[in-house]
């Protein structure tokens, strides 16, 4: 029994687990159950029918597109029929949507022969006829993503392989965030409805660190989705590096025996042996919620792409491979042994298929046809071609009624019942509960929590995710009591779902409303699968929410491939809307090069054709208003806040009720004191503006000065800029004030891009400090020094086109 179990074309890794059930669950299952499963009839002829549809498909692609890029699956054909049962596998334990995150070897394949992607579809892309949707600029053929309801033993279930950029593995947490979106928001909470399936290569797996980062989310509070099947094409090369030069482990599963996951090891050559892998892995998901990992041992026939020759570097390993039968012929050799008629059969299949996709082709040749998405892609391309740029700053009413919220902030400051909180919170809820309702100011944190809990009581549902979030890393949120004794946590949100809120909530609004619900969670420290996992997760519905928060702005740069590849070039490549939120503490408070600086120039730098908002608000109220605003807007687009550090307590940074309520998002905001005999006018965004205020007021410089806050960095709302510029009419100065190095922060976007007109930019002068490497000074007293200098200069009675600050010096240009 041993031998036939552990000594054939399957291998098993589970004695790590320390968990003596999950031991003995799979000692019962691969020495008893599944020892001696041989399949039936019906399921071999399936198998080799896929075998046949893999190969054939790149047989043809190869003959009718000599040497275009593909990625084949050869040497890896097993995949195909390996997807195909674990989805009817899947199917049968419950699940109605499969999630598909793959790179490009085999997607080609997978999308024909898995997800139903017409052939003449595919063949279009590959004579590179357009689309007939507005795609912005598109992308290749093998990164694209599909989604398609498909028949699987008479239940219909929505398969969707997401794109994915050239990053290796960058789309696992995508995936697995749009798989729990799914769970939270269509399946109120039941993983077995969502089967999540991640397609890795050997090499990347072990190489990309954001696998690790996506794999360790499996128990975690926020991440949680019931467990994926990893599929990893171990082809034993990656690009032309062997295993021994691109990884310290034995197998590419290695981080799996960390994580006290099983791994299954498979030979690619014998089908069976990997659909009975599958068959377990399954199994073991729907029994334990976690995650399996299965490595397939193939090859890849050819080089890294078409038209790679890997015969320079692997010269001994190409030329076995050339000498070696594929995965499809070699298992017709098993099935001719058990039935001489197979050939026969099979190969009256490979021609009926050959001929179909012929067909398929002459049609694309003869008559170009228009790429056709399937319903809901088509959905999110007819929302964008309805978007007019025009409408871009159009008001969008953010307001909210008084008396509901002034119902939400007594609920909000309550003394929770249920959990003993530490004496010093109750005394910040007391005050919270004075300034809040009785004296009608709110600071960030209230106009933060309120815009929450309004959201949810009209029906939207709002998720924060990030390091510390809960709390928040400044202590100025706690969205969650914690009971000092029993460190049980209660959502401060809690109260929403109550009878007793209800019933007040409905006093009030006369009508029963369909409450939202609000998740704030802490992430793991991680900032590339974090950010990864929240953008999936806000691809599922325009009617949530979602945040992602990092610690300090500057570590948003861990996660500068979801950034770049996903979310400000998303809809420009593959048609995919996103209202991911972004909050990035920034601000200059003599903290360190460290804590200085969110890269507003990197987000500025890549804005273009309105593919996202950046904001930089200086008011609780526009805070409010802008969260608000990113919901109740008729598209959708990524939304990068500038959060403050400094802000979150500032005695002038504050709002009244009336202006949270009643007001809506400002994108420009004149000076509130409106000096009209200014001769020069400040223009700044952030933080500075309230150092700059300050000065004014204590020191009341002879030279009038107004300060103006551009709020909204892209796109700026150019024409209430203008109004407020020309309505002073004596000011002969303009100029931009920031804390950041004159390479750094917003001046380079202002001076060089197209979204200020040329009377604008051309009067424009820059206070800033002198430009640098590192965002600021690690030294507190020279960063006094070097703010001080700053702020007084905007104030000076003459000031050159271009002063830029450094200690103890000053310069111009």
């Amino acid at each position: 029994i041993l031998k036939r179990t552990y000594c054939g074309h399957l291998g098993y890794e589970f004695m790590h687990i320390s968990d003596f059930n999950k031991r003995r669950w799979w000692i019962e299952k691969v020495e008893r159950e599944w020892a001696s499963w041989e399949p039936a009839l019906d399921v071999r002829s399936k198998i080799l029918d896929w075998l046949n549809k893999a190969e054939v498909f790149e047989k043809f692609l190869n003959t009718k597109y000599l040497g275009q890029k593909r990625f084949s699956i050869e040497g890896g054909d097993v995949l195909i029929p390996a997807l195909g049962f674990l989805i009817e596998r899947a199917v049968s334990m419950g699940a109605r949507e499969i999630v598909l995150g793959m790179a490009h070897r085999g997607r080609i394949n997978v999308l024909a022969n898995i997800l139903g992607k017409t052939y003449e579809e595919i063949f279009s892309e590959f004579e590179d006829i357009p689309s007939d949707l507005p795609m912005g600029d598109g992308d290749v053929k093998y990164h694209r993503g599909f989604a398609a309801w498909r028949k699987i033993n008479g239940q219909h279930v929505y398969i969707k392989l997401l794109p994915n950029p050239s990053h290796l593995e960058s789309v696992d947490p995508v995936a697995q965030g749009y798989s729990r979106a799914l769970i939270d928001y269509l399946y109120s909470g039941d993983h077995k409805k969502v089967q999540t399936v991640l397609i890795h290569g050997d090499a990347a797996v072990t190489g990309q660190g954001v696998v690790y980062e996506h794999a360790q989310m499996m128990r975690l509070e926020a991440y949680r989705i019931g467990g994926i099947i990893h599929f990893v094409i171990n082809n034993q090369i990656g690009f032309t590096v062997p295993p021994h030069e691109g990884r310290s482990t034995w197998y590419p599963t290695g981080l799996a025996t960390m994580l006290e996951v099983p791994v299954i090891h498979v030979n690619g050559d014998y089908p069976e042996e990997v659909i009975k892998a599958v068959m377990l892995a399954i199994d073991y998901r729907y029994r334990f919620a976690e995650d399996v990992w299965i490595d397939v041992w193939c090859y890849r026939k050819y080089g890294h792409n078409e038209g790679d020759d890997p015969s320079f570097t692997q010269p001994k390993m190409y030329a076995l491979i050339k000498k070696h039968s594929s995965p499809r012929e070699k298992y017709l050799q098993f099935l001719e042994q058990l039935s001489p008629q197979t050939k026969q059969l099979a190969e009256t299949k490979q021609k009926e298929y050959w001929q179909l996709l012929q067909q398929a082709y002459k049609q694309v040749k003869q008559k170009p046809l228009p790429y056709k998405p399937q319903k809901p892609d088509r959905e999110w391309a007819n929302l964008k071609q309805a978007f007019k740029k025009s409408e871009l700053l159009k008001e969008v009413n953010t307001t909210f009624p008084r008396e509901v919220a002034s119902l939400i902030l007594d609920y909000l400051t309550r003394k929770p019942d249920s959990v003993r909180i530490t004496p010093k919170l109750e005394k910040l809820i007391q005050h919270q509960r004075e300034q809040w309702l009785e004296k009608g100011i709110l600071d960030w944190a209230g106009a933060e929590l309120l815009a929450y809990a309004s959201l949810a009581v009209e029906g939207y549902n709002v998720r924060l995710v990030g390091e510390d979030s809960k709390r928040g890393t400044f202590s100025h949120r706690h969205a969650v009591f914690v009971d000092v004794e029993t460190e049980r946590e209660l959502s401060r949100f809690h109260f929403l779902h109550t009878e007793e809120f209800k019933q007040d909530l409905q006093r009030i609004l006369t009508t029963k409303r369909q409450i939202g619900w609000v998740q704030v969670l802490n992430s793991h420290l991680s900032e590339f699968a974090a950010l990864g996992f929240e953008y999936g997760y806000s691809l599922v519905s325009p009617n949530i929410l979602t945040i992602w928060e990092a610690q300090f702005g500057d570590f948003a740069n861990g996660a500068q491939v979801i950034i770049d590849q996903y979310i400000t070039s998303g809809e420009d490549k593959w048609n995919q809307m996103s209202g991911i939120t972004l909050f990035l503490p920034h601000g200059y408070e003599g903290q360190g090069p460290e804590h200085s600086s969110a890269r507003i120039e990197r987000f500025l730098q890549m804005c273009a054709d309105v593919n996202m908002f950046v904001v930089n608000c200086t008011t609780p109220a526009n805070f409010f208003h802008v969260l608000r605003r990113q919901v109740k807007l008729p598209f959708r687009k990524p939304l990068v806040i500038f959060t403050p550090k400094s802000l979150l307590r500032h005695p002038m940074a504050v709002s009244s009720l009336d202006d949270v309520c009643n007001g809506g998002f400002k994108p420009v905001i004149d000076d509130p004191a409106h000096p009209e005999d200014a001769v020069r006018i400040i223009l700044c965004s952030g933080k500075v503006y309230y150092e700059l205020e300050e000065y004014r007021r204590n020191h009341k410089p002879k030279l009038p000065v107004a300060i103006v806050r551009i709020e909204q960095l892209y796109p700026i709302d150019t024409e209430r800029l203008l109004q407020i510029i020309d309505s002073y009419r004596n000011a002969k100065e303009l100029v931009w004030v920031q804390e950041e190095p004159s390479n750094m922060g917003a001046w380079t976007h202002l001076k060089c891009s197209s979204q200020l007109p040329e009377r604008i930019v051309s009067r424009l002068k820059l206070i800033a400090r002198y430009p640098s490497a590192s965002p600021a000074t690690g030294f507190y007293k020279v960063h006094q020094e070097e703010q001080q200098m700053l702020i007084q200069k905007a104030f000076s009675a003459e000031i050159s086109t271009c002063e830029l600050i450094r200690s103890r010096e000053s310069f111009e240009c």
